[in-house]
């Protein structure tokens, strides 16, 4: 596995960081998790768009231009005989001293890493997740813009410790004002006497990629997604739910909160979106030579 590196490729075992690095000392960075399909990196543009988006918004330079950024990663592929596969880009603060000033940081970490992933069996796509309300609440807006795509995850990460507990697959997180945020990982998607709807970024909700390509799909299959602000009733009752996300794709839910989702199988209109989001992956994207 060949890893990119602040400007260099190099093997996994030589792709090291330094300890003083705010990335791992605060978490302050940002990433994108990209995917390829069929020899092709899917909706590239959006997603560096979005990290230079994240940079700029807690004032990170990133070293490298945009369409150097998009070199970095269909190289990294490239260089790692990559036709499907999925891609983490990061930028850290990078190395400074114990202090948390990043004023400190002379100059941001880059890396690439290709590689695969399976957030959820396969199992789950035919028969749907089951998921839980979690107690641990999203992060106010107020407080941290979910926008920023940063690598300080532990809001999600102590959510989905209580979906272990639980033995969920996955977990609805609520905003301080009780309504539906997102799951840990994925945005969420409900579909009530063929009307579709889905929680407003201004809930809490990352602007997902992933959940941008449906709404974008939708139009085109002549459907209207609605963002509206959605309480646990409006899923309980739910005829399906089907969640988003680059490295989950389409996944239906079967459960929540002990309640069968519709006929407690995957819906027709989840299928619908999950065959139309197959076919966009595997013809479209940035090309990846050979």
């Amino acid at each position: 596995m060949k890893i990119y590196l602040d400007g260099q490729y190099c093997a996994k075992e030589d792709a090291k960081i330094s300890v003083f690095d705010h990335g791992l000392l605060y978490g302050d960075g940002i990433f994108e998790g990209i995917r390829a399909y069929n020899g092709r990196v899917f909706r590239l543009d959006e997603h560096v768009d979005r990290l230079y988006d994240s940079a700029k918004a807690i004032l990170l330079t990133v070293p490298l231009t945009q369409q150097e950024i998009k070199d970095v990663v269909v190289e990294t592929c490239r260089l790692n005989g990559i036709k499907d596969g999925y891609i983490r880009l990061v930028v850290t603060r990078g190395v400074g001293d114990l202090g948390l000033n990043p004023n400190k940081c002379p100059k941001a970490t880059v890396f690439c890493i290709v590689t695969g992933i399976s957030i959820y069996p396969e199992k789950a796509y035919q028969e749907g997740l089951k998921v839980v309300t979690a107690a641990t609440q999203r992060i106010s807006p107020a407080s941290l813009s979910p926008a920023i795509k940063s690598l300080n995850y532990l809001n999600q990460i102590m959510a989905r410790i209580e979906g272990n507990l639980a033995g969920a697959d996955e977990l609805i997180v609520l905003n301080n004002e009780g309504f539906v945020a997102e799951c840990t990982a994925d945005n969420v998607f409900v579909v009530k006497k063929d009307r579709i709807f889905t929680p407003p970024v201004s809930a809490g909700a990352l602007g997902g990629i992933t959940r941008r390509a449906v709404i974008d799909l939708a139009v085109e299959m002549g459907l209207m997604i609605e963002e509206v602000n959605l309480t646990r009733y409006d899923l309980w009752v739910a005829d399906e739910i089907f969640l988003t996300g680059t490295a989950a794709e389409v996944v239906p839910v079967r459960e929540m909160d002990g309640r069968s989702i519709g006929t407690g199988k995957p819906g027709p209109v989840t299928e619908q979106f999950t065959k139309a989001y197959h076919q966009l992956t595997n013809s479209s994207g940035t090309p990846i030579p050979s």
